[in-house]
């Protein structure tokens, strides 16, 4: 695989977990059930067959 495929692979994967993920924060602040205040987050990365566990945590100011 060519470096360019490699990265345009890589950056569709990330497109997608980018918005399906807003698209999923959305639809749980929307439904009421996030609460007041700061929604914390945590995003796990994995891939299968790795040693990969790169995990991300936040915090979200919610409306």
């Amino acid at each position: 695989m060519s470096e360019e495929a490699f990265n345009m692979s890589l950056r569709k994967f990330l497109k997608q977990v980018g918005v399906t993920s807003q698209c999923q924060i959305e639809e749980i602040v929307r439904s009421g059930k996030a609460g007041p205040g700061k929604l914390k987050v945590k995003m796990v990365l994995t891939a299968e067959g790795t040693e990969l566990n790169h995990v991300v945590t936040g915090e979200i100011e919610l409306p």
